[in-house]
């Protein structure tokens, strides 16, 4: 399954955003606090791993960000590595 076939679900209800794959949900959780979104935990589980979709998870996060104009904080090793490689999206850090 190719990452443009995968669909991103914001659930709003879980500050999460979602991937769901057969029986398995790849997750990027947020906290929001006042206009920053501060993403907490990237989870892929190992039957996803190595197919982009915590980067499409972290990619729909900062495009969510800059749409509505939030800045973004990471306590997420990976999230923060993907900002370090994607200059795009450094202007959106708190």
């Amino acid at each position: 399954m190719q990452t443009s076939e995968l669909h991103v679900i914001h659930n709003a209800e879980k500050k999460r955003f979602e991937i769901q794959v057969d029986s398995y949900t790849a997750v990027l959780a947020y906290l929001l606090n006042g206009n920053i979104i501060v993403f907490t935990h990237t989870g892929v589980p190992p039957e996803l791993e190595g197919r982009g979709i915590g980067s499409l998870l972290v990619k729909t996060g900062m495009q969510y960000a800059k749409e509505h104009n939030l800045k973004v904080n990471s306590l997420c090793w990976f999230v923060s590595g993907y900002i370090e490689r994607h200059p795009e999206f450094q202007d959106l850090l708190a």
